[in-house]
Order: structure tokens, then sequence, then C-alpha cells
């Protein structure tokens, strides 16, 4: 028989009767007692491939775990799918990483099973990005697990709320721009009439995968941009500089030398993030705030990344770091540099839950980028609010939200 949210908390409850006449323990203080919460263990774990809908912001197919308990609570989780055709090896990595590490356990042991994971294997103990956002995904199902347990939200759990509302953004549309730059401050001056006060744009297509030098030329064409957008409304809409380590050294230190006038929210990704020496040489030439993170996992990346003074804001990747725990480590160390964090968001709904919930608690959060599809929404029962430039935390257990099980049937992959 399986348990639904509210009969697991019923039977918790009744098991903390009996402490006194009358008494009844909150749902979340069970767990010290070694009730019915200390002895939730993961039974299974299944994966489910699901597209996604035109324009395919997130990619074009969802990767989404499913921890599935002794007591009928399932965790959800997400591994972003990049650019993958086929998930197999990941599902693969992912059932392995749960037979090994994750069955059998309590998922309110979140730290052990991380560090078994991470470590267990001598020879592949080190930051990967084919590797961690494997873990990432199982350990966000952990934490929804926890939080359903002890009906609370993920941010609740660490911390509590710091704010109600969470300042988002999305990427700019940008066709056409470079030959009609106009079309830029059009679109800008649309989105202060939407309320949105932040967007990015790339106006700097990669001519190939390695770091490349401009031509004086085409940087000239993404300043005309910029300038449009600046034209149309001036100060009231931030813009940040959305590359994606395209540049070479020298050229990223020209382009930021050419597009500070128009004062942009950051310079992301300048070059690519495997030489942080490099990045750190581009931001002492600048006084545009270096952001970059998302290709970046684990809390030593980031250590290396914040003691080298290369980026200001921390585009950290819950779904690609390590997970909810491992972003609010690297939260807290960057916030001891003064850091903010922006989370990098270009996955599936539920990856995105858990950023916002990471995002919720954290006193150094900035901004939540927030690109998404149509399915984003549909795809849950009860969707996270994004209105007028900011998004709506969910008061509800875990990260909050549930599957529309009639949609996600339709989307599943064959």
């Amino acid at each position: 028989m399986v348990l639904t949210r509210r009969a697991f908390l019923q039977r918790a409850g009744a098991a903390a009767l009996g402490a006194g006449a009358g008494m009844v323990a909150a749902p979340w203080s069970v767990a010290a007692d070694d009730s019915i919460a200390r002895k939730l263990k993961v039974t299974e774990c299944k994966t489910l491939v699901v597209n996604n809908v035109p324009p395919y912001r997130g990619m074009r197919k969802w990767l989404f775990v499913q921890l599935f308990t002794n007591e009928g609570l399932i965790g959800l989780g997400e591994r972003p799918a990049g650019g993958m055709r086929d998930p197999k090896s990941q599902i693969d990595l992912i059932q392995d990483t749960c037979e090994r590490y994750v069955i059998g356990q309590s998922p309110f042991d979140i730290e052990k099973i991380w560090q078994n994971a991470y470590a267990g294997l001598h020879d592949y103990r080190h930051p990967s990005l084919y590797g961690i956002p494997a873990l990432a995904a199982i350990e966000m199902a952990c934490w929804d697990l926890i939080g359903k347990a002890t009906s609370q939200p993920i941010y609740d759990l660490l911390g509590g709320k710091v704010r109600d509302l969470l300042w988002g953004y999305s990427y700019m549309d940008h066709t056409g721009i470079l030959e009609h730059p106009e079309l830029a401050g059009e679109r800008a001056a649309k989105l202060l009439e939407q309320g949105i006060t932040a967007t990015k744009l790339d106006p700097f297509p990669p001519p190939a995968p390695w770091p490349t030098d401009f031509p004086l030329e085409d940087i000239r064409k993404g300043a005309r941009v910029f300038r449009a957008i600046r034209d149309a409304v001036g100060d009231k809409l931030e813009v940040g500089i959305g590359t994606h380590g395209q540049f070479s050294t020298a050229s990223a230190i020209r382009v930021a030398g050419i597009l500070e006038e128009y004062h942009p929210m950051w310079f992301e990704e300048p070059v690519p993030p495997e030489n942080v020496e490099e990045m750190a040489r581009v931001a002492a030439h600048t006084k545009i705030p270096i952001a970059t993170g998302e290709r970046l996992v684990t809390v030593y990346e980031f250590a290396v990344l914040l003691e080298k003074r290369a980026a200001q804001i921390i585009q950290l990747d819950v779904g690609q770091c390590g997970g909810i725990l491992e972003g609010k480590k690297i939260a807290g160390m960057a916030e001891a540099h003064y850091a903010n964090i922006a989370p990098h968001m270009y996955c599936g709904p539920v990856a995105a839950a858990a950023a916002v919930q990471l995002d919720t608690c954290c006193p150094n959060f900035f901004i939540q980028e927030f690109n998404t599809t149509s399915l984003h929404s549909e795809i849950f029962v009860e969707p996270i609010r994004y209105e007028k430039g900011h998004i709506t935390p969910p008061t509800g257990p875990g990260l909050g939200v549930e599957f529309d099980e009639k949609v996600l049937k339709r989307q599943l992959a064959s």
C-alpha cells in the first residue's frame, strides 16, 4: 500500500502522541525520536526522460529522477541534460550510484551519501561535469523527501526565508539585433512594460568552440546593440553580457574596454572556465563585474575561483555543481568574499525549483536566471510563479512542486 504524504504525516503525528497527554509534536520534530521520519529509507530509483516543447529553452530533453521510499514518499530530482542526444549513459550512472550509495539509506543522511558517492571510487574522486550532475539529481531528490517528511519547504531547513520575492531574468531574443540594433531597444522597452528589469544577451556568436580573437568590427557591432538599449530605456534595464567563454584573454579585455561605457550588469564567462588565472586577468582589466560558474562543480573549483578574485558574481548551477547543499556551501564561501550568487538556469523545471529553494535562503542572492517554455509550468500541478520580473518561492513541502501526471505521461520520451 502506498502512503500519501498526508497519511504519512498523520502516522508520524500519532507516533508523537504519548510524550504527554494532549501534546502533539510538530511533524518536523518527530524525527528526533527515532520516528517514522527517521526510519525513512530509499528503496528504489527511477529515471524519466521527458520531451520539452519549442522553443526548447532548457534543452530538448529533460532527465528526471524519482527516489521511492518504504513509506510511500517520492522525491524528485533532475540531471540537466545539456545537449545530450541519448541520456542512456547518464541513466546508467544514476542507477549505479543509487545502487551503491543510496538504496537502503535514509534520505536525511545527505552529507554521508554525497561524500560516499563522490569519493567511494578512488580513481573517480574529482570534480566532473559528467559525474557530479548525476549526484546533484539524487541529492535534490533526497532534499525533496526530507521536506515532504517534515512538511517543510527546503529553504526552511537551510536557514529559512531571507526574501519573499526573487529577482529574475531571461535571455533577450537576439534575432536580427546585430543587423538591426534598434530591435534590441524595442525589445528592451517591451520588457520594461512587462515589469521585467533585467535581461542578458550574447551579441558575439562564437565562430568556433575554442577561445577566439574577435575583430574590432564585430566588437563594434555588439557595442551598437548595447547603445541601442541604453538609448531606448536608459538605465532602467540591467543588461548582462551573456557570453559563453568564446574569447581569448586579449579579446575579452578588448571587448570589456569597449562595452564599459554602457555599464553592463556583468561580463559572463569572458574566457573558458578551465584557466581561472586567465579569467582573473580579465577581471583585473575591467570595471565590469565578472560572472561565471555554470560549468564549475563542487566547492573545490569555486574556492579557487574566489581565491583568485576571478569573479564577483557566482553563477552556480544547482543541477550541475553538486546539489542544494553543495550550492549552499558555495554561496557561503561567496558571502565571505562579499560576492553574490546569480544561479544559472538552462534546464528543466525540477532543477529550476531546486535553484529557487537555494535562492530563498541565501542572504547574498542577487538574481535568478529563468529561461522557460510553457512546459516548465504546465508539467506541475502548481507551477512556480514568475510575474513582473520576480519569482515567488513556493510554500509547499520539499521542492514545493509535484508533477501533473497527465502532462508528464504525454511528454515522456518513447
